[in-house]
């Protein structure tokens, strides 16, 4: 019971009572409907169903309002079985705003009538189908992704696609992301210039948004696109690099890496510093903005193997960097999946370019020769690297003694297991070949790795 103001109580309105749209009095009635506790609208939402009150759209936006769980979702139901097949035909004035008003409650049962609804209208009323994809969306269930993908994805009605695209946005976060953002980057090439605009945005929203949006830039696009994919990338700043390297005699850095970082500066928008291991001093750690907007370093280790640089050191540059300001480290560069199948593949190369080379000793299989490495550690990763490059790892030490003897027992398609130049390469470059950085594969690779990073 409801007090007036006189302090009488006074009965809640009755549905019978609603005057019709245009009304004076229908206001003020909607007024006092939208003041009553959820529990007292039970009697308006049986006179829904019973089809003894019309769905006026100001009525629905005011029970939407008031109604929460199975209560909503016996509104959506009601509502959806005077659209669906064989009720009324959708597309009158006004409906489109009903379903959008009472479709926004996240519930199971609305989950589940929204459901049923679409099984029942695919390929039978578009318009209401293409409508009924968003509020599906918003609710947010893993479950709807397949369908929301693959009716945004498939050719089809322009209507339909865009519907399955809204209600992927509006449940964004719910998606497996692996798969939405590939199907994303394929809509952003999407002929249909809307459809592609609305995906450049999604994948902007996404976590590490950046390197999709970076990718995506490699990638022939409708200019239109094209445009506001780099104002996306314009507004993603992407973090500064710590590029952590061994490095030559006194810390000087090679030309090939030099040459990397310019490209990545230019290409990222952001500064790329190194450390070189072998500097005599530490690189300071920049201060933090006075407006503390920057995004966090990330630490980069170009190493290829967990020896003792990876374990110790590397830890304890992050740490002095730290003390300035936000960063994060990645794996070393070794570790990378994609880096062990770059060395496979150039492996597999220099073994076919060297069928029918005699081999001077040993077996035929490829070899990676790499600095040595001690511990256990070091140990299984080389079992895991031959493991995965089909290669023996040989451990060459680099003295002078040392590199004269390999001369004599380098296998023909053997490979240095080294980033830029240095003493090995320097000695055996006519038998080894450079370094991988200056391979068209490895450069291509960081390149791309590293200007998608966030």
């Amino acid at each position: 019971m409801h007090s007036s103001l006189n302090g009488a109580p006074k009965d809640p309105p009755l549905p019978a009572l609603l005057p019709p749209p245009g009304d004076g009095g229908r206001w003020p009635m909607l007024q006092q409907l939208r003041r009553l506790e959820p529990s007292e609208l039970e009697p308006w939402l049986r006179a829904l169903e019973a089809g003894s009150l019309a769905p006026e759209t100001d009525l629905l936006a005011v029970l939407a309002d008031r109604l929460e769980g199975a209560d909503a979702a016996r509104l959506l139901v009601g509502w959806l079985n005077d659209h669906g097949p064989g009720g009324s035909r959708f597309g009158a004035p006004g409906e489109a705003e009903q379903l959008a008003l009472i479709g926004r409650r996240r519930h199971p049962a609305c989950a589940r009538a929204l459901r049923l609804a679409v099984e029942k209208l695919e390929n039978a009323d578009l318009p209401l189908l293409a409508a009924l994809l968003p509020p599906l969306g918003l609710q947010r269930d893993g479950d709807d992704f397949p369908l929301l993908a693959r009716l945004a994805g498939d050719p089809g009605p322009r209507a339909l696609r865009r519907g399955a695209l809204e209600g992927l946005a509006v449940g964004l976060s719910a998606w497996p992301l692996a798969p939405l953002r590939q199907l994303l980057e394929r809509l952003a090439q999407d002929l249909d210039g809307t459809l592609a605009a609305e995906a450049v945005d999604l994948l902007a929203r996404l976590p590490a948004g950046r390197a999709g949006l970076a990718r995506l830039a490699r990638r022939p696009l409708d200019p239109a696109v094209g445009a506001r994919l780099h104002r996306r990338l314009a507004a993603a700043a992407a973090s500064p690099l710590l590029l952590v390297v061994h490095g030559r005699s006194e810390g000087v850095i090679p030309p090939e890496l030099l040459e990397l970082a310019e490209v990545l500066e230019h290409r990222r928008g952001a500064p790329v510093r190194f450390h070189a291991l072998t500097a005599a001093t530490a690189v300071a750690a920049p201060a933090g903005t006075a407006e503390g907007i920057r995004p966090p370093w990330l630490l980069v280790p170009l190493l290829l193997l967990p020896g003792g640089h990876v374990r110790h050191d590397v830890p304890v540059i992050a740490a002095a960097w730290r003390q300035a300001g936000p960063l994060r480290r990645l794996p070393f560069l070794g570790a990378w999946p994609a880096w062990q199948r770059a060395l496979r593949a150039e492996l597999a190369e220099r073994a076919e370019q060297a069928q029918g080379t005699p081999v001077s000793s040993g077996p035929e299989s490829p070899r990676l020769l790499h600095h040595p490495v001690e511990g256990a550690l070091g140990q299984r990763y080389l079992r895991h690297l031959s493991e995965v490059t089909g290669a023996i790892c040989v451990a060459s030490p680099y003295s002078a003694a040392d590199l004269e003897a390999l001369t004599l027992t380098i296998p023909t398609g053997a490979l240095p297991l080294t980033l830029a130049a240095n003493r090995l390469t320097d000695s055996l470059g006519a038998l080894l070949g450079p370094p991988l950085l200056q391979r068209p594969r490895f450069r291509a690779l960081l390149l791309d790795v590293l200007g998608d990073l966030p």
